[in-house]
């Protein structure tokens, strides 16, 4: 493994710092205040080609790799997780595109990130099926004609509310089917000129093809108040086959192959996090006084910020791993994607934790970027699969 980076790599983060200095860390907490989308971010990232990651060279006309992904993620975390998570989900919603489509569907489906700032969706989590997706009732069912009409409920759906595609993980047949299928459903497209905040309001998108699907009242959330999270709805909408990708009863194998490559990317969203509560932690240490001394002097508070520190360096390890581990495509890189997933989410729980007790009675007011990062970390421990899922992951492929 090199730690050293390349050119491309540096150029990256070096762009991404300028975006997150000028434009993220002076005004999160007055975005946040007014839970307003950053559309503006976005459009910015996406103008700096840090969007729509996974894109294959043969749409996008560039390829950036895993490792280069995970540490862009990284860095636009380090300014905001909510903005980094909205960014994400594209990826999220179309590596399976990039993974398992025909030649036609990814040109399809995923050229048009490519012209437009657009957003996506990926929709797998329903009301009864969190963490055991069998439970799913999301189906589509066959027509005489060739078709399928898909009707469902999912909820906490990043983007949902301003996606122009969503990606839709569903039974094939019945509620109680046992395969599932991978459809891809474009809608029409929305930017920040035909959407630019949709506040409280909901979203009706009726289809050309057939069906609508309804988005509900964007969700108020304890954290990550930046990123748009919100149930949908799937009613009698029309699936051609072509809107199939991949083998129509290969769902679930596709459910793994995304989350072994969003895990570690969310793994960097939660190093990102850390790092920030860290230094935001030095700094206010630095400078505030106790006892006659700077409270970073005082052993007690030393000691705390040395633990912080250390959980940052051990999970940038881990994460480098599982990146590695996918970029080679490696048969175990699953098991290091959840180790990287539960180590750096566990390391952005304790440094926001610490690093506001250490911020005293301060950390705990709203004018401290401190307790925002204390709320944005606990959603890091939840999504892409709680710590218990990734630990029974990791036990499996143990034994």
């Amino acid at each position: 493994m090199d730690f050293n980076l390349n050119e491309n790599q540096l150029n990256y983060l070096g762009s991404v710092k300028k975006l997150v200095k000028n434009e993220i860390t002076p005004h999160v907490l007055e975005m946040e205040k007014f839970h307003k989308f950053p559309w503006g971010i976005i459009n910015k990232a996406w103008e700096m080609g840090i969007m729509n990651l996974c894109v294959p060279e043969a749409i996008k006309g560039y390829e950036i790799d895993a490792i280069s992904s995970a540490l862009i993620i990284e860095e636009l975390s380090y300014g905001d997780t909510g903005i980094s998570t909205s960014a994400m989900c594209n990826d999220l919603a179309n590596v399976v595109i990039g993974q398992h489509g025909s030649d036609e569907q990814k040109e399809l489906y995923l050229k048009p990130f490519v012209e437009k700032p657009l957003l996506a969706s990926f929709c797998l989590t329903e009301p009864n099926a969190g963490s055991d997706n069998s439970m799913m009732t999301s189906f589509m069912a066959k027509r005489d004609d060739g078709t399928y009409i898909l009707n469902g409920s999912k909820c906490f759906i990043t983007n949902a509310s301003y996606a122009s595609q969503y990606t839709v993980i569903c039974k094939v047949g019945k509620p109680t089917g046992n395969f599932m299928a991978c459809v891809v459903i474009p809608v029409e497209q929305v930017t920040s000129k035909e959407l630019p905040d949709i506040g409280e309001a909901t979203r009706e998108i009726t289809l050309s093809g057939g069906g609508k699907i309804i988005i509900g009242k964007p969700e108020d959330k304890l954290g990550q108040r930046l990123s748009n999270t919100a149930s949908i709805t799937f009613e009698d909408v029309v699936i051609q086959p072509g809107q199939i990708i991949g083998d129509r009863r290969f769902g679930f194998k596709y459910i793994v192959d995304v989350l072994d490559y969003a895990r570690p990317m969310v793994a960097a969203i939660g190093l990102g996090l850390a790092r920030r509560a860290l230094d935001l932690t030095i700094e206010y240490t630095r400078e505030r006084k106790q006892f006659g001394q700077r409270i970073c002097d005082l052993p007690v508070a030393r000691d705390m910020i040395t633990a912080m520190w250390k959980k940052v360096e051990l999970s940038r390890l881990a994460l480098l791993k599982a990146v590695c581990k996918i970029e080679e495509k490696a048969p175990d890189a699953g098991i290091y994607a959840s180790l990287a997933k539960n180590t750096c989410a566990e390391a952005a729980l304790f440094c926001a934790n610490e690093g506001l007790h250490l911020h005293g009675g301060y950390g705990f007011t709203m004018e401290y970027e401190i307790s925002k990062l204390a709320r944005d970390a606990h959603i890091i421990d939840i999504y892409e699969g709680v710590r218990e899922v990734q630990d029974m992951i990791i036990g499996r492929e143990l034994v």
